[in-house]
This record gives C-alpha cells, structure tokens and sequence, in this order.
C-alpha cells in the first residue's frame, strides 16, 4: 500500500493541488491575490495559484504532523525576516491563511478538529493515499527501474 511517504513531496503537492482546483469547498479568498504570506515576505506569491499549493502543502503537513493546529502552522510557514544591518529573526507566518485553508479542508471533509488541533480525517487519508498511489504508478511508467522499490 502506498502512502504519502512513499511518493516525494513536490510530486504529491503539486498534484493536489491540481485536484483542489476542482473542488467546490476549496477556493481562494478574494484577498488571496493582494496578500503577503508573512511579515518576513516583501511582495505577495507569484503564483496566482499559490492558494492551491498552500492548501495541498497544510494538508501534508497535518498528515505527517497531525493533530496540528495553527499557532504550529504559522511556525512551520514562517521564516526569518530580514533586518538590515542587525541579524535577521526567525517570525511566524500569517495565521489568517492558516487559519482560512485549515477551516475549508475541514468542511472538504479532508480534516477533523480536536482538542489537541486539527487532524487527518478518514477521507482525507484515503484521498492523500489514493493520490500517492497515482503518482508512484507515474514515476514507474518514467523510471522504470523504480518498480523494485
């Protein structure tokens, strides 16, 4: 049985990502476009689907770390920021997006809230599983001799 362990990380973000753009219960906010993902970023993500990647990114991170909540997700998205002359500091990303896409993958169905934070429902793993299995059958159908692995 594969799982998202098996498969590396950009592969399976990425075709998540492509499979919440079909999703009714995942869309960006209209902000999405004129916000920075953190105090330590200048400029706003390049990507006009970056909203996408954020979502499919959170919900690896909660299947490997789950249960997870958001004061974990800022630390995990942030980064150091850069204070000219004096060393940079290590902050937090934002919370709203954490906060945002958590709370559209749970009513996705993909994650379950707790006490402890959010973890990994049932369809989520399965969905996430599933998805790990298409792209290890891609990467064999390319390489071959991954097929003993």
């Amino acid at each position: 049985m594969t799982t998202a362990y098996d498969v590396p990380a950009d592969y399976l973000i990425t075709k998540v990502a492509e499979k919440f753009k079909e999703n009714e219960h995942i869309n960006p906010p209209e902000w999405a476009l004129h916000t920075k993902t953190g105090v330590h970023k200048e400029l706003p993500p390049v990507d006009a689907d970056w909203w996408y990647t954020r979502c499919a990114a959170v919900l690896r991170t909660v299947y490997k770390e789950g249960p997870i909540g958001v004061e974990r997700l800022r630390s995990v998205y942030g980064g150091n920021k850069n204070m000219g002359v004096t060393p940079s500091k290590k902050v937090k990303g934002s919370g709203s997006i954490a906060r945002k896409i958590l709370q559209q993958l749970e009513s996705g169905g993909y994650v379950r809230k707790f006490k402890s934070g959010r973890a990994l429902a049932p369809a989520g793993q399965s969905f996430m599983d599933n998805t790990a299995h298409e792209i290890k059958n891609e990467l064999i159908e390319n390489i071959p001799g991954l097929a003993k692995y």
